[in-house]
């Protein structure tokens, strides 16, 4: 749409030249004036012309793997309110089942001029994934900040739960109410949070029960990060005789409880849940879910410090910051049921 000068110097109040010498980047205009142009322009629906448009200096990229689970929104709404309270805008880019790729999402950004990305579990932390796309992304001269996965190859900030510590805390809490056949429903074994997710379990369980790492390797099952991923596994680890199940999220522990449910079991009386996450809305399941709370508040605004700090130009040496979770004990788990122990 071609813009007339008469119609934009009505609508900001100023005469046709104060609009054409705004238009073409002429000194000379108070400030207050050329924003009252610029602004008639808009109001009136016509493109500012490219040399008035500001470059997207202040944009942030934020690349997750889905929004299904809450946990991934959650992470959003801290990491884009803390972008937000630091002046720059954020820009939320998700992956959808047969749309974009983590690299197209990130060409998309790098091609809208972001000064930085967040990912958040992206490839990253699958050990199959091939990391030099984090090393070209540096070489383009876009910092990025990675969030849940360690890869020691890409040098970038790390932020990460620590995934041992709270397999630890889950066995632990279970073994203090009497269980000894404790399962663990993970999702597969090529993912970074996985495998140590699977380290923490195992030592837990060598360290609480005495099980060397080959048995307590037969209690667990690897599947999908889903509800139906939860259940398949869960129905696994019932059919060997557990009394508890530990679960990689609280999408999966969701499945779990159901599949007890189906068997006729009845959750916490018959088989006790664990989740990890502590998802938005978890605490009001039936029944409430004990689950370990990721720190997603201070992981999401650790990652914003970092990415802050190398648009700064100081940034930390490459590393992973870790934060301890926390065991939150609801209705979902309870004492052994009197044959399982």
């Amino acid at each position: 749409m071609t813009a007339r000068l008469a119609d934009i110097a009505a609508q900001a109040g100023v005469s046709e030249a104060t609009v054409s010498r705004v238009l073409n980047g002429k000194p000379g205009v108070a400030t207050a004036t050329r924003e009252s142009v610029l602004a008639a322009l808009d109001l009136l629906g016509y493109e500012r012309p490219a040399r008035l448009t500001k470059r997207s200096a202040g944009l942030v990229g934020l690349i997750t793997p889905e929004l299904e689970n809450p946990i991934f929104p959650a992470f959003a709404q801290v990491i884009c309110q803390a972008l937000t309270r630091q002046g720059y805008t954020p820009v939320l880019a998700t992956q959808t089942p047969g749309g974009s790729t983590e690299d197209e999402l990130t060409g998309m950004l790098v091609e809208r001029g972001v000064t930085g990305i967040i990912f958040v579990s992206g490839l990253h932390a699958d050990t199959s994934a091939d990391m030099e796309r984090y090393d070209r992304l540096r070489a383009s001269g876009v910092p990025f900040v990675l969030i849940n996965g360690y890869a020691p190859s890409v040098r970038a900030p790390f932020v990460s739960p620590d995934d041992r510590a709270a397999m630890r805390l889950a066995v632990t809490h279970l073994v203090s109410l009497g269980h000894r056949r404790i399962g663990l429903a993970l999702g597969p074994i090529r993912f970074v949070p996985v495998r140590r997710k699977l380290a923490g379990f195992l030592e837990g369980m060598a360290a609480e029960l005495g099980l060397p790492a080959e048995r307590a390797e037969e209690w667990v099952q690897h599947s999908l990060f889903t509800l139906e991923g939860g259940q398949a596994a869960a129905s696994a680890l019932l059919e060997k005789g557990c009394t508890a199940v530990i679960c990689a999220s609280d999408m999966m522990a969701l499945g779990a409880i159901r599949a007890a449910r189906q068997r006729g079991l009845a959750v916490p009386e018959d088989c006790s849940v664990i989740g990890f996450d502590d998802s938005p809305l978890i605490a009001f399941t039936d029944p409430p879910l004990t689950t370990i709370r990721q720190p997603v508040p201070a992981m999401g605004q650790a990652a914003v410090r970092a990415l802050l700090e190398e648009l700064g130009g100081t940034p930390a040496p490459p590393s992973e910051f870790v934060f301890m979770p926390e065991l939150v004990v609801r209705g979902s788990t309870a004492a052994a049921p009197a044959a399982g122990r």
